[in-house]
């Protein structure tokens, strides 16, 4: 072959027209391919020598060229340039496919593994169609072009691949994890969800358990339309799980599968068709801590894509499974005490002295048998009414009970009284517990007719455990391949039940009690405050030396169970009770498991979790150990009272509520009574207009109408995802919680029935006007609010927020709650605010101008107040301006200065003429010194003021006068004052 990436061979084409063709040779990958014009190249043209061509035509007008082969004796490495080259053998090429042209058809060619090596390769022939694939369980034979089965201990999927192994992120996986970025007004600091991706743990992949969002990648391109399949665990909805697929356009293309259901028994299948092209497939987890727990993780495993493309091998079966027969799609995995490797046609059994766990590649050694190998149990009531002490070995067994020091399967067979029969059940003749007949009540011994105008309590009470009862299953689901096994996980034990050793430590011991109904005295009123249809109550123990776990689960209608309650390591005898508000098929399960880690052997077998006692109330078709009073009809049955009615114990007939009451049917079981409404409240039968939704664990589409559970009180809480932030068309809400079943009272005082809501959290904003603060309860007892949740709602002035308002929380407690029981949020909205009257508003008096005044109405800053009294229309008045006051004022002034004149000269003549009158009765007393006669009185006599006047020396002005006055004054402290004797004599100076 000449040197270089290009080399020219003529080549004669029969029935051409100028009788040769022009060669490309392109070297790939080891390879010589060539593509060419339309035409045939024969094998001993003279040009091509030890050349042999290939091409294929593409018709006329072709756009691209196919590939062919022409493989050149001449490229021989440099030491063998002289040696002849001998005929390739099988065994030193292979088959491959040439790229699929525009018609869809290809060419099959032989490809040796080292070039050079040899000579004389098939020639190139017609390929299958693009779009040909084998079935599952068979292999395309190149040589032949045709599908063979697989031999045993090897698997194919025909046109697919298969993921089952993951004890490293397979290749073509994207893992990726990001912030979920949503504002939540609280100024939280979004974390680093850099190291929150999807984890391998060998047989699966696990989520992430962590508020962030965790996307598991893959990109595939199919030749013809197929599908993806994989197992998968859900079993905690606090985890938003999706899976969709995208087109090249990042288009959606399954839409109606998007989010996954929860899981209740085990690894569940989902399949998805998928289209012709590329697709994306995308895992997708968003996490939620819900009350600070953790949740359980999502689990994927054995994912298998279709239509891929074909299949040339069968991939033989890994270590710890099987295939017997030829053409499997699958491997088998071997039973327990049985082991295989690479590419088994059968499992080998392990040695007496070994075990070996479902699906293993390897024996393990048995250890000694303890005392944590085994259980006890007792058997079934005999007819003498006693039962049998049972001990038995822990399934499966493991141990060695030969070994020295090993622990001996105590002796079983001792046997003891039975205990007695539960109440509503008596013992039959075959000392079996038979539930009595309805109207009439048992306390475990024998059945009693209820009395006249009482009706029996139906329940179940289960609190004696000598036999499991009928409507109670139990089994054990494995916490290493989340697969269910077939045996029993919870054992009766007389006095309680308690859980029994697992295969593994890990291992979930569950019990499910299904109920078919519920038949309560009275209807619950879906608006109404209490919903309660019923409940369950229950007596459980825990005990424990490392971090077991008990979840208490309920499921509705056969759906999927939803973790209610978790209690972490040990726990003292105690109760729970549940709340039950609605009438369906519901089922309580509890599941034990004593350490979320695996580790060979039963170390932790003493820790248990026992149930001593489970009282469920109202159930449809059950018994009653007490009977109560009733409405009787006519005919003699029970009728219950109406809604807002009462059983008047007297007269046995039902008597409204009086106003300001309300129905309360509590404790349960005993007969309703009216109570009094709270502080600030009457009696009403009030809508409620708060509803949660769970549209995540039913995986309906929010289209569809409905969810699988909803919530509706007066404040409830559910987790909700934007449609933004997961980049579907609606909000996805989970995990819906009720926070308000029923209003305690409305007042400003802080406290209210045991419910506190402290002002610090929430600063006053005008202290002139109080809070007006809202007190619920609700009746969902938790674990850690044994006597249910609380809710305060300040309701808050702000005249500038119409409408609603602004909801807000707690600074301190961004969740609302600062304890997890008792919420708190503030409203601020106009409707907060008092109706305005008069003291809302003042006046403001304007200027008089040009004879008319203004008055104007504002409101008092800061307004207060909403609706109610309007302010009042401005009003104008006449008025005086400012100059006629100061004329008016000026002639007051005038006339008030000459009436004080006037007086003062009047007071002035006055004062003359009491100075006259002195002056004369001095004379007088005077005179009488002289023997003068004396004077009769010191009064004006009548008649003396015309004799006797005073006279002055001379006339003068009035200043003058005021100088002689001052200046006649003797120093004795007299005045002088010149009188005229009444004979006429000359004057005297007195």
């Amino acid at each position: 072959m000449p040197r270089g990436d290009e080399a020219r061979c003529r080549c004669p084409v029969p029935g051409a027209g100028r009788g040769r063709c022009r060669w490309r040779q392109v070297r790939a990958r080891g390879r010589w391919r060539g593509a060419g014009p339309r035409g045939r190249c024969p094998h001993g043209a003279e040009r091509c020598r030890r050349r042999r061509c290939a091409m294929a035509g593409t018709g006329a007008g072709a756009r691209r060229l196919l590939l062919a082969l022409c493989v050149a004796a001449a490229a021989v490495p440099p030491g063998r340039a002289g040696e002849r080259l001998h005929v390739c053998k099988e065994s030193e090429y292979h088959y491959e496919y040439t790229a699929c042209d525009s018609a869809g058809s290809r060419w099959r060619v032989a490809v040796p593994h080292t070039p050079g090596l040899c000579t004389g390769l098939p020639d190139p022939v017609k390929g299958t169609e693009c779009s040909f694939s084998c079935k599952a369980g068979e292999f395309l034979d190149m040589k032949a072009q045709s599908c063979k089965p697989c031999a045993e201990g090897t698997y194919s999927l025909g046109t697919g691949v298969r993921f089952d192994e993951w004890d490293e992120v397979p290749h073509g996986f994207a893992n990726v994890a990001t912030n979920l970025e949503v504002d939540d007004s609280f100024g939280d600091t979004v974390e680093n969800c850099t190291a929150s991706t999807w984890v391998p743990l060998g047989d699966y992949i696990a989520s992430n358990t962590d508020e962030c969002t965790a996307t598991l990648m893959y990109a595939v391109n199919l030749k013809q339309s197929g599908t993806v399949s994989f197992e998968y665990i859900y079993p905690d909805s606090s985890i938003v799980f999706e899976f969709f697929v995208q087109n090249d356009q990042c288009q959606p293309t399954v839409e109606e599968s998007r989010w996954m259901r929860t899981t209740e028994k085990g690894w569940e299948f989902h399949s998805v068709e998928l289209s012709r092209g590329n697709n994306v497939l995308y895992w997708r987890t968003t996490a939620f801590s819900v009350w600070s727990k953790v949740p359980k993780p999502v689990l994927v495993r054995n994912i298998g894509i279709t239509g891929v493309a074909y299949t040339s091998e069968c991939f033989p079966c890994k270590p710890g499974t099987y295939a017997a027969a030829a053409g499997s799609s699958f491997c088998q995995l071997c039973p327990a005490n049985t082991f295989s490797s690479k590419g088994a046609t059968a499992c080998q059994p392990c040695e007496p002295a070994t075990y070996a766990e479902q699906g293993s590649a390897s024996c393990k050694v048995r250890p000694p048998c303890t005392d944590k190998d085994y259980f006890y149990t007792h058997t079934a009531c005999d007819a003498n009414g006693e039962t049998q002490l049972m001990f038995k070995w822990a399934e499966p067994k493991i141990c060695n009970e030969e070994l020295p020091q090993a622990a001996q399967l105590p002796p079983s067979g001792v046997k003891t009284k039975c205990p007695p029969c539960n109440p509503g059940f008596f013992k039959s003749n075959s000392s079996a517990c038979e539930p009595c007949p309805y109207g009439s009540y048992s306390n475990g011994s024998g059945c009693i007719r209820c009395p006249a105008g009482t009706e029996p309590v139906l329940g179940l009470e289960y609190k004696w455990w000598n036999v499991l009862p009928p409507n109670m299953e139990t089994t054990v689901l494995s916490g290493i391949n989340f697969e269910y096994k077939g045996m029993a996980g919870w054992e009766v034990a007389g006095d309680y039940i308690y859980t029994a050793a697992g295969a593994s430590d890990n291992d979930f011991m569950i019990l499910t009690l299904v109920v078919p109904g519920f038949s309560p005295p009275q209807p619950a009123l879906e608006d109404g405050d209490s919903k309660e249809v019923a409940r369950i109550t229950f007596v459980f123990e825990t005990m424990c030396s490392v971090s077991c776990e008990l979840y208490f689960m309920v499921g509705v209608n056969s759906r999927t169970n939803t973790p209610v309650e978790t209690w972490t390591g040990p726990k003292g005898k105690q109760s729970y009770t549940y709340v039950v508000e609605k009438n369906a098929t519901m089922s309580f399960t509890w599941a034990f498991q004593r350490t979320p880690y695996h580790e060979a052997g039963r170390r932790y077998t003493s820790d248990v979790a026992k149930l001593y006692s489970v009282n469920i109330t109202n159930v449809l078709g059950g018994v009653a150990s007490f009977c109560r009073r009733c409405a009787p009809e006519p005919g003699g049955a029970c009728a219950p009272c109406p809604p807002g009615h009462a059983l008047d114990h007297a007269t046995g007939a039902c008597q409204p509520c009086p106003p300001g009451t309300y129905l309360q049917g509590h404790p349960p079981g005993s007969t309703p009574t009216c109570q009094p409404c709270g502080p600030g409240t009457h009696s009403n039968q009030g809508r409620k207009a708060a509803s949660c939704t769970d549209n995540v664990t039913d995986a309906r589409l929010p289209d569809e109408g409905g969810a699988g559970r909803v919530v509706t009180s007066h404040v409830c809480q559910a987790i909700v995802v934007p449609s933004d932030v997961v980049g579907y068309r609606a909000v996805v809400s989970s995990q819906p919680v009720s926070l308000a079943d029923r209003v305690v009272g409305v007042t400003t005082s802080p406290t209210l029935d045991g419910i506190t809501a402290p002002p610090e959290l929430f600063p006053p904003a005008n202290p002139e006007l109080p809070d007006i603060i809202f007190f619920y309860r609700s009746s969902e007892v938790t674990q850690s609010c044994s006597g249910g949740r609380a809710t305060t709602i300040r309701l808050r002035c702000d005249p500038l927020q119409p409408g609603t308002g602004s909801l807000a929380v707690p600074s301190k407690c961004p969740e609302g709650t600062c304890d997890g029981c008792t919420f708190h949020l503030l409203w601020v909205t106009a409707e907060g605010c008092p109706r305005c009257s008069a003291g809302h508003f003042r006046a403001i008096v304007g200027a008089c101008q040009g004879g008319l005044q203004r008055t104007t109405y504002v409101w008092r800053e800061p307004r207060l107040c909403r609706g109610g009294q309007r302010l009042p229309p401005p009003r104008v008045r006449s008025c005086r301006s400012a100059d006629f006051w100061l004329k008016v004022g000026v002639s007051v002034g005038t006339c008030v200065a000459v009436l004080l004149a006037a007086l003062a000269a009047y007071f002035w003549k006055k004062n003359q003429k009491l100075e006259y009158k002195y002056s004369k009765l001095v004379m007088n007393a005077a005179a009488k010194e002289s023997e003068l006669p004396a004077p009769d009185s010191c009064a004006i006599m009548e008649g003396e003021d015309a004799e006797d006047e005073l006279i002055f020396a001379s006339k003068k002005s009035l200043l003058g006068k005021i100088k002689a006055f001052t200046s006649k004054r003797t120093p004795d402290g007299f005045d002088s004052v010149p009188l005229k004797p009444s004979s006429g004599g000359t004057d005297l100076e007195l």
